[in-house]
């Protein structure tokens, strides 16, 4: 069980919660299961979203793990149905799911310290970055198109966008994950005016810095020792640490609840531990 940061019941609401097979959104998943929700968590990876059911159904919580690809409508249309059927229409949507590719990266952060062998930004790969794209934007806006149709039908629904610390001032090497992340941002606040009198709000976390395993490799050598890269990370932020999953899991909790929020729609929340507030001076 998690030592959740607020009491903040959800009794009664349906939570579908995409990217659910990874770190970050397990624990989401966990934290509104905890809190009363009946859970839908949705992932490519069938695996890991039916074993993180097992694990709350044995703790007694409502969880059902659904294999789901959040670029391909008509499946995900099947999933919307098979979560109505059981769990009733969707209250809160959660798009987690996202992720940057290899294809999409530089190796070297200036042109002008570019080695032979490298991969400069004249050879990235554009079906690399189009996956990018496609992957965090589009991965978010077809669920939002599946889903709030339940929440316009009874004028009350959240979403809650992950957007990223690259939204604000792009990150060097990763070009289409940093756009794909502004993309996020803006959509947030888009959806937010599009659906303000339908009795939907609409809302975007900004995660600052977590070591995760999709960046393990970019901030740690193999030995353990943190790479410059860790480095210039911890040197521009004011708390001096990287973010743990788990912080995010009260700004998570705040935005997403009616009562607490009820006025907050079109905000991107910073959980950065103090990188954006930062000039460098």
């Amino acid at each position: 069980m998690l030592d959740l940061p607020l009491n903040i019941d959800y009794t009664g609401k349906t939570v579908v919660i995409t990217g659910a097979g990874g770190v970050l959104c397990a624990e989401m998943v966990k934290a509104f299961a905890q809190s009363g929700a009946r859970v839908a968590a949705l992932d490519l990876n069938e695996d890991a979203v039916r074993r993180l059911a097992d694990e709350l159904k044995n703790e007694g919580l409502e969880c059902t793990g659904y294999k789901a690809n959040v670029l391909d409508a008509e499946a995900l249309e099947e999933v919307h149905k098979s979560v109505l059927a059981k769990y009733g229409p969707c209250d809160i949507l959660i798009n987690g799911a996202g992720g940057n590719n290899p294809k999409a990266t530089t190796d070297n952060e200036y042109q002008h310290e570019a080695r032979p062998g490298q991969k400069t930004f004249f050879e990235l790969d554009a079906a690399g970055v189009d996956f990018v794209f496609r992957l965090n934007f589009q991965g978010s806006l077809i669920p939002a198109q599946v889903f709030a149709k339940d929440m316009v039908e009874r004028q009350s629904g959240n979403i809650l966008n992950i957007s990223s610390m690259n939204a604000y001032t792009p990150l060097t090497k990763i070009p289409a994950y940093s756009g794909a992340k502004a993309a996020i941002s803006n959509f947030t606040q888009w959806l937010a005016t599009y659906f303000a009198r339908s009795g939907i709000r609409c809302n975007a976390i900004a995660p600052g810095f977590l070591v995760s395993n999709q960046n393990r490799a970019l901030l740690f050598n193999e030995d353990g020792t943190p790479t410059p890269r860790s480095g210039k990370i911890l040197n521009g932020t004011p708390a001096g640490r990287f973010v743990d999953s788990s912080e995010l899991l009260g700004g998570v909790l705040f935005l997403c609840d009616d009562r607490a929020a009820s006025a907050i729609t079109g905000v991107v929340l910073p959980i950065d531990a103090g990188f954006a507030a930062y000039s460098g001076v």
